[in-house]
């Protein structure tokens, strides 16, 4: 119970949240390495798995590679990357010390969830849709924008919600490596016996964890809220 209340007031402190080393700053910095390395595994991942989703060749290879990725601590990836002589631990601009290496692991991390989840919702669309728009005429693209890709969109939501969450809490391991993020917060508190500031940082990190799980949940929702009206015209006017 004293932990907690000592924790409260470290939260309540204003000091502790301003300044270069206040703890917006730093969760500024952590948000900013989240979406990078999110934006990243999307751009690499997704095109890839919607494509051999669509031609039903090479998912067994991909979802298994991705998913050894999942068996590979991100921790781990760090270290390695951090000390060989590229990526190394070179600034990166906002990204800090280790920068490169920091978002080159998280991305990895990031992947397998984007691309399980994408192969698996562009296969799982029933075929007799899929006979249905080939026999009314469309090309094997129309078939995957008009029909595949709205129809997979929960799903492949599902797995970006994933690796967004997941990123976001993984990358405290930034300040392993003396980069930025509120990891630092954490780290700090535990190696000077200061436990109610390494817990602070802990609640922050969950805290916003939370908000991003329900803000992600919320888009999707309403992304994919009108998918079904979307599909039937698609099938019906080739």
């Amino acid at each position: 119970m004293q932990i907690a209340l000592e924790t409260w007031r470290y939260l309540a402190d204003a000091a502790h949240w301003s300044g270069d080393d206040g703890m917006l700053r730093l969760l500024g910095q952590q948000l900013l390495i989240t979406v990078t390395a999110l934006l990243a595994a999307l751009v690499i991942g997704l095109p890839l798995a919607l494509w051999l989703g669509h031609v039903g060749r090479g998912g067994f290879l991909a979802i298994n590679i991705s998913n050894v990725g999942r068996a590979v601590p991100t921790f781990a990836l760090l270290g390695l990357f951090v000390t060989a002589d590229w990526p190394g631990t070179a600034t990166l601009g906002p990204y800090g010390r280790a920068g490169l290496s920091t978002l080159i692991a998280l991305t990895l991390f990031a992947l397998p969830p984007i691309i399980t989840n994408a192969y698996v919702a562009i296969r799982e669309v029933p075929g007799e849709l899929q006979e249905a728009a080939a026999g009314m005429g469309m090309t094997p693209w129309q078939r995957f924008w008009r029909l595949e890709l709205p129809l997979a969109l929960p799903l492949v939501g599902t797995g970006v919600r994933l690796a967004l969450v997941q990123v976001w809490a993984t990358a405290t391991i930034a300040a392993m490596v003396a980069g930025p993020g509120l990891g630092r917060v954490i780290t700090d508190g535990f190696y000077r016996s200061n436990y109610p500031k390494g817990v602070a940082g802990a609640v922050v990190v969950a805290a916003v964890a939370l908000v991003l799980e329900i803000g992600s949940a919320y888009a999707l929702a309403r992304a994919t809220s009108r998918t079904p009206q979307t599909v039937a015209p698609a099938v019906a006017k080739p």
